[in-house]
């Protein structure tokens, strides 16, 4: 039997952080070794906002040497850069084709973005779900990892490909697309701001204490670790919705640690802040350390990791293409001679 399929990727904007790592690549990194997996540095995501072309490859390289860092084998998956398999950006417009305009003005994501740019919204960051739907459906994808703020573009894309092209353009019994099933993640996969524990860890909050990038060097993971938002209570515990940063710091010290939640609760439950901060610092920075030092060996030597680009956009276009080529027929365009 075969393997199910997994897609995921992420976008090279800013570096990536203890969310990308322990909501996403960590379990990228296990279900590599179950399910046929594909994992794309997404950089055409990435231009939606206003970016630094001076940057952008940079980034996109130091990105897919993350993940390698990380624990992605590509004897066992495919890591590639999703502007160098061009049906990805075809397949987008052949979807814009047939997705009503009011399926993407409702997206909550697009919306609570729009009101931060102002005038310069694109059309770009309004089409967007479109885009990661032709990601996903690209690749046949029996599962996405998703957390609770992709779960909107998710649905999307199982509504574009089951009403608006496997019902148009398809059978029951010969469907165009496969419509996938969405993932949710595991414990880990919810990260909080270092500085407002009801708000996600992320790249684009201005305040650069809020996230710990898995590039921190330890005396400025120690810094902001100092600095973290706490309460005055003293003792720390899970589940308390009163006090979020406190449920927040000490799952990461579970996670980090490798002393999982029963453990690290035991242990910090009469603990003052004064105490678990250092513990903290130094479970995150030991955790960082060879990811760190795989990174920058990759990043000197970049043959490596050219090899693995390169092994994994062949993988993904020979996938993405025979898609394509299906989507093209169903939607009546002539044969290339």
């Amino acid at each position: 039997m075969p393997r199910p399929r997994v897609l995921s990727g992420v976008q090279p904007t800013g570096a990536l952080h203890l969310g990308n790592w322990l909501g996403a690549i960590r379990n990228w990194v296990d279900l590599q070794n179950t399910h046929d997996t594909y994992v794309c540095v997404v950089d055409l995501h990435a231009i939606t906002v206003p970016h630094d072309p001076a940057k952008l490859a940079e980034h996109s390289l130091g990105t897919a040497a993350l993940y390698l860092a990380c624990g992605m084998d590509p004897e066992r998956c495919a890591i590639f850069i999703q502007s160098q398999v061009a049906a990805h950006s075809e397949l987008c417009w052949l979807l814009n084709c047939v997705t009503p305009l009011n399926w993407l003005e409702r997206m909550i994501q697009f919306k609570e973005k729009a009101v931060k740019q102002g005038d310069n919204v694109s059309v770009g960051l309004l089409d967007y779900p479109v885009l990661m739907a032709a990601d996903i459906l690209l690749y046949d994808a029996d599962l996405v990892p998703v957390g609770e703020d992709q779960k909107q573009h998710l649905e999307l894309a199982r509504d574009i490909a089951q009403q608006r092209i496997n019902a148009r353009f398809g059978s029951e019994d010969h469907p165009v697309l496969k419509v996938p099933q969405p993932m949710i993640l595991k414990e880990g996969a919810r990260v909080m701001s270092l500085t407002d524990g009801r708000s996600k860890m992320s790249k684009s909050d201005p305040n650069e204490g809020s996230r710990i990038t898995l590039l921190d060097p330890p005396e400025l993971i120690t810094k902001k670790i100092k600095r973290a938002k706490t309460d005055p209570e003293r003792g720390l515990e899970f589940g308390n919705p009163e006090r979020p940063e406190t449920d927040n710091l000490l799952s990461l010290y579970a996670i980090l640690s490798g002393k999982g939640r029963e453990q690290a609760a035991a242990e910090c439950a009469d603990m003052g802040w004064g105490q678990f901060k250092p513990l903290l610092a130094e479970a995150t920075v030991a955790a960082l350390e060879p990811i760190q030092a795989r990174y920058h060996l990759l990043m000197e030597d970049r043959k490596e990791l050219e090899q693995v680009l390169k092994h994994g956009r062949n993988k993904a276009e020979s996938v993405a293409n025979a898609t394509l080529s299906r989507v093209r027929d169903a939607l009546g365009f002539a044969t290339p001679g």
